[in-house]
């Protein structure tokens, strides 16, 4: 039977009602059922061997993100935040996106970049020409570091060299173009790239001191586009804004800065959910926003023909469904047999079109009600259990700020005070 992503009223239903349903679609077991909906899922055991100087865990909400369509494959996304809105916003867009046929999205060879840094070079030209005369050698002195990676057909498949200019003189990078499969790939490229600096050393004459993988994966590219007809969105008019704000976040790097942090909201929430480097994602995301000179948005959204809108988003995307957290933090490996992708080029693209539609939701919100309406909606039930309210007040005293219009501690302290003396 073909599961849908679209679950009528799933933000109306109780944390367990809401597993039954993830547990039904992603054929999660008991047992991982009930890692899931545990208050810390994270064994203190584990986490000692996971890093340095621990001392405990912290918990971050996890939510599923529902209605995604791509590729004509329905997805329900684990998304991993404590910022209020970003679930639901995504999961609004993504049905919003199926009205036009749901996200198409496309994805690069999942290519990294190992750097290998050349100094104190007499000839910084001559240099490259040797590199470059070597390449044979050198990319087998890379592969022989990794034969696994090879027998499945990745591995080092080409070489470059570029000549620099600094502050410290010409220097010459020599890079290693390395095709990582499902494997995120910063270990593999980081030993091929310290395995092949002193050949390079021997071949150049010079000293190196950088050998270290570029999280700029200008060769590691996801992208999603879709298409919403204007009636799903509210009107021409709504398109309109929705355009009009993009054409500023192209040209404006303030605007452009909230803009992609708006589409990274939903990107890192599933990388963090799954144990990937977020931090690898957000530096590379804005760095290829940056990459002409001038930082701009990486999605862009224009009208069509016939008045609809058409969006599209194109970054870096490196992610691995093998290696570091995704295998050994247990509630990551739940997370990836959720999303069920097969492949690394699979999960990034639906990165992509998780970002998308996150943007999507963020642009809509401005261009018409304003980005705050629903979002402080959703933040009051923060406030709420900051200023002490119990689990079974937070709706109430949330949903008195928000019509309110008065979203504060101490407004909440005193509606609080207010309910509980006539309990």
């Amino acid at each position: 039977m073909v599961k849908s992503s679209v679950i009528s009223g799933f933000y109306k239903l109780s944390p367990k009602e809401r597993l039954a349903i993830v547990k039904d679609f992603a054929g999660l077991t008991d047992d991982e059922v009930s890692l899931v909906g545990q208050a810390c899922a994270l064994p203190i055991d584990v986490t000692d061997h996971m890093v340095e100087n621990v001392v405990g865990v912290f918990p971050e909400p996890l939510g599923i993100g529902a209605n995604f369509l791509i590729n004509d494959v329905d997805y329900l996304i684990p998304m991993a935040t404590e910022e209020p809105s970003v679930i639901a916003a995504a999961s609004y867009a993504a049905k919003m996106v199926r009205e036009g046929g749901g996200f198409r999205t496309s994805s690069t060879t999942p290519v990294m970049i190992g750097q290998i840094q050349v100094v104190k070079l007499e000839n910084v030209v001559e240099a490259k020409d040797k590199v470059l005369a070597a390449k044979v050698d050198i990319l087998k002195r890379a592969n022989d570091q990794d034969p696994i990676l090879n027998k499945y057909g990745g591995g080092a498949k080409d070489l470059g060299a570029r000549v620099i200019d600094t502050t410290m003189g010409s220097m010459l990078i020599v890079e290693l173009y390395v095709d990582c499969r499902d494997a995120m790939g910063a270990n593999a490229v980081n030993t091929m790239a310290e395995a092949c600096a002193p050949l390079i050393e021997q071949i150049t004459g010079g000293k190196v001191y950088l050998r270290i993988l570029t999280n700029l994966a200008t060769k590691r590219l996801a992208r999603a586009t879709c298409i919403i007809p204007k009636e799903t969105l509210g009107g021409e008019a709504v398109v309109d804004g929705i355009v009009y704000a993009s054409a500023f976040a192209e040209v404006d790097p303030y605007r452009a800065a909230t803009h992609n942090k708006g589409a990274l909201n939903g990107i890192i929430a599933v990388v963090l959910a799954t144990g990937n480097d977020h931090r690898a994602i957000e530096a590379g995301a804005h760095a290829y926003a940056a990459l002409n000179g001038r930082y701009t948005s990486f999605s862009k959204w224009t009208k069509n023909a016939n008045g609809d809108l058409e969006g599209s988003i194109e970054l870096p995307m490196a992610v691995g469904l093998i290696g570091g957290a995704v295998r050994t933090h247990p509630i990551a490996k739940i997370c990836m047999k959720i999303l069920n992708v097969k492949s690394a080029n699979e999960f990034a693209e639906v990165l992509a079109a998780v970002g998308l539609a996150q943007n999507l939701a963020a642009l809509r919100a401005l261009s018409s009600e304003g980005i705050q309406r629903g979002h402080m909606s959703l933040h009051a039930r923060n406030v709420a259990i900051a200023a002490g309210a119990p689990t079974e007040l937070v709706e109430a005293i949330a949903e008195r700020m928000t019509k309110e219009k008065a979203v504060n501690v101490n407004r909440a302290k005193e509606i609080l005070d207010e309910l509980t003396q006539k309990r």
